[in-house]
């Protein structure tokens, strides 16, 4: 796209905001800006919609959910009287459904959306930060505020020899013209755990490792469930304590790793890299114009979405924190309400939902028990497995357990945390009842209806001070 797709006029060529990064954050600040009359200045430099709709959130899930049909098939006997099987048959033509749907949702999306939006210039170049403004390609940019929207890319890890390896990201893994037979992921964070467990239920032989647990972040008995989860699904499941290194061989990999003290060469086809995520800040002047890092390399910002410069603010994957879609809109749209208003919004993460779409799904809101801890705040915790749920049993599929985490001094609920085949249905509930500074008891009293997942929340708040196994259905 050029200039002149969508230029509005100016005044003098002063631009009131100009935004850097045309992603999901970009274009929140920009639509938001726009909305309140601002003139626009909108940069995006590669495939305009940025990380989720092209190369993250769209095309893992739709891949996500085609391993769980496959995985559904398979598991059917569970119920008395059914049989059924399924596999992957044309792997090429998953992605190009995959494909349709990402280029879909970035045309409505994106794209078309510029148009209605008459005071957003979309400019296409590199940008920095300087005179004043923003130079795309040597052009000045005149604007009187700046928000960075840069997002973030995967982080290759100092294996030795892994520059001489074709390695596999999760951007590059959905674009394999054939499955391989074997896999090693190299991670066990969110997106580590996801893609391990698509790609062994649509027939690849999988190893995920990591030097923790699964989902680190999480709490301990979720990750220790998962683990159980996929070992049972037939995913070799390895805790290591470093990578030594890595090369080609004519099977496909090798990768040397340290196992309490000794090493073991690992072998598969290919080799998945899910090390983390870092942000995109090369080349845009960060230092010259005063605008500080964090220790994780991310922008530093306050509550207000303001960098260290004044005038300049950052939002999103750019800034290191909360790595969510719907949070970099939500940062973006705080930045640029402050950026033209006078910054009297703050950044509030504190009901903060997220999901990872493993099956069961893991879900997550407030802080963990070894979180509340850290901060001083003396805790109480219930934990309720699946088979207490009516809805697990009807389903056949216990899988799964919820945690609550609650002030004990006050008994609000301070943290939720769930796996379960429809935990991520679940876990919007317990962010309205943290957002609005709920007991638990406030929570196990509210009526919940009967035969569902969430109803979960219910039996698990009520944990806290009974044994649920002695109501009766509905009961409470």
């Amino acid at each position: 796209m050029s200039e002149t797709c969508c230029a509005p006029p100016k005044q003098n060529g002063h631009y009131d905001l100009a935004v850097i990064g045309a992603g999901s954050a970009g274009f929140s600040a920009a639509i938001t800006a726009a909305d309140q009359g601002a003139q626009v200045a909108l940069i995006g430099h590669g495939t305009i919609g940025g990380t989720c709709v092209n190369v993250g959130c769209v095309p893992s899930k739709a891949l996500i959910r085609v391993a769980e049909a496959v995985h559904h098939a398979n598991t059917a006997s569970r119920f008395s009287g059914i049989s059924a099987a399924g596999q992957v048959d044309d792997w090429a033509a998953l992605r190009a459904q995959k494909d349709e749907l990402v280029a879909s949702l970035r045309q409505a999306k994106y794209i078309d959306l510029l148009p209605a939006y008459n005071s957003v210039a979309y400019l296409e170049g590199k940008a920095r930060l300087g005179n004043g403004g923003v130079v795309v390609d040597g052009n000045h940019i005149d604007a009187g505020k700046v928000i960075i929207a840069t997002g973030s890319h995967e982080v290759v890890p100092p294996i030795p020899g892994i520059e001489d390896v074709p390695y596999l990201t999760s951007t590059s893994a959905f674009e394999m013209e054939d499955l391989p037979d074997s896999l090693i992921v190299i991670g066990g964070g969110y997106i580590g755990c996801e893609l391990a467990q698509m790609f062994a239920r649509i027939g690849v032989r999988v190893t995920i490792l990591f030097r923790s647990r699964l989902l680190p972040e999480d709490e301990p008995e979720i990750s220790e469930a998962l683990a159980g989860f996929f070992q049972e699904e037939g995913i070799t499941v390895r805790r290591i304590s470093g990578y030594d290194s890595i090369r080609t061989n004519d099977r496909g990999v090798a990768l040397s790793v340290a196992l309490d003290g000794s090493t073991e060469t690992l072998e598969a086809q290919r080799v998945l890299l899910s090390a983390g995520r870092k942000a995109n800040t090369n080349g845009l002047g960060l230092a010259e114009a005063g605008v500080a890092l964090s220790p994780n390399g991310g922008i530093k910002v306050d509550d207000r979405m303001r960098t260290t410069k004044a005038g300049i603010y950052a939002a999103g994957d750019v800034t290191g924190r909360d790595q969510f879609v719907y949070m970099a809109a939500y940062g973006a749209k705080i930045a640029a309400t402050n950026a033209l208003n006078g910054d009297g919004r703050r950044y509030d993460n504190l009901a903060m939902p997220a999901v990872v779409f493993t099956d069961p799904q893991v879900a997550s809101v407030g802080l963990t028990e070894a979180a509340a801890r850290t901060q001083g705040v003396d805790v109480k915790t219930s934990v309720l497995s699946l088979d207490n749920v009516p809805r697990a049993l009807a389903a056949r599929d216990t899988r799964g357990l919820i945690k609550l985490v609650a002030d004990s001094a006050s008994n609000k609920l301070i943290g939720a945390h769930i796996i379960a085949p429809e935990g991520a249905d679940s876990i919007q509930t317990a962010a309205l009842a943290i957002k609005q500074g709920m007991t638990y008891g406030e929570l196990g009293d509210m009526i919940f209806p009967y035969l569902t997942t969430v109803e979960g929340l219910k039996l698990a708040a009520q944990t806290f001070d009974m044994d649920v196994s002695k109501l009766s259905c509905c009961a409470g």
